[in-house]
């Protein structure tokens, strides 16, 4: 008979101690997150006041990297970031033709969407010990890439700016309003993973390491901005 009992008081006991285990491992967690929270917002705010010191470029239209091009004269010693860009000789003609200059420059070419692009930036800017980047857009594409790099970039203590540019031809981000809340609440999941886990990008090369032999042998076409001016 009291072995019957004590079973019966065995599992109440047990799911009760589980209940108290569950909410003190949510508050240690609520209690890391807050804390986290505020360290990260004192360094984003610290960062606001440095000057930038990257500039990162969201592929889809060659007149971003005409424009970042011209302001890397300006700015010979910020490195430069394009993300799945152009392709790399049409790149290489534009800084050539600006006489700018190549060594600051790297061509991420992993990133297929627009939320890909800032996925493997987080690594390559924490590489070149970022703290304020100016992202490099066009203005329909603005909200999305804004909210997505403040968030990303923010979460790794990265203050972001928006540089936007002004097209002469479509450009080929289209907003969307579901595609935008998806990437959103994505990027909000990835804030939190990606202080664990920073997938690298194999497809990374220097502007001057372009082979432009080679690009020329095989064949390649630059967008129609290229030459109808700057």
């Amino acid at each position: 008979m009291q072995r019957n009992v004590n079973r019966r008081n065995f599992f109440p006991r047990f799911l009760q101690r589980q209940r108290q285990l569950l909410r003190k491992s949510l508050g240690g967690l609520c209690l890391l997150l807050t804390f986290w929270l505020v360290v990260n917002a004192i360094t984003i705010t610290a960062a606001s006041s440095k000057p930038t010191d990257a500039f990162f470029v969201l592929g889809g239209s060659i007149r971003r990297e005409i424009y970042v091009a011209e302001l890397s004269k300006k700015y010979p010693q910020i490195p430069i970031i394009i993300s799945t860009g152009s392709v790399d000789p049409c790149i290489l003609l534009i800084f050539q033709k600006q006489a700018a200059k190549l060594e600051n420059v790297w061509l991420e070419k992993c990133a297929d969407s627009t939320f890909g692009n800032f996925y493997y930036g987080i690594p390559l800017l924490k590489k070149l010990g970022t703290h304020k980047v100016k992202i490099i857009t066009s203005r329909t594409h603005t909200p999305r890439a804004e909210w997505i790099g403040k968030i990303l970039f923010g979460a790794h203590g990265i203050w972001v700016d928006i540089d936007t540019v002004t097209e002469k031809g479509v450009p080929g981000n289209r907003e969307n309003f579901f595609k935008t809340c998806f990437d959103i609440i994505r990027s909000l999941l990835w804030a939190i993973i990606s202080q664990i886990i920073q997938p690298q990008c194999d497809k990374v090369t220097k502007l001057i390491d372009v082979d432009m032999a080679m690009w020329q042998e095989k064949g390649f076409k630059c967008e129609r901005q290229f030459y109808t001016g700057n």
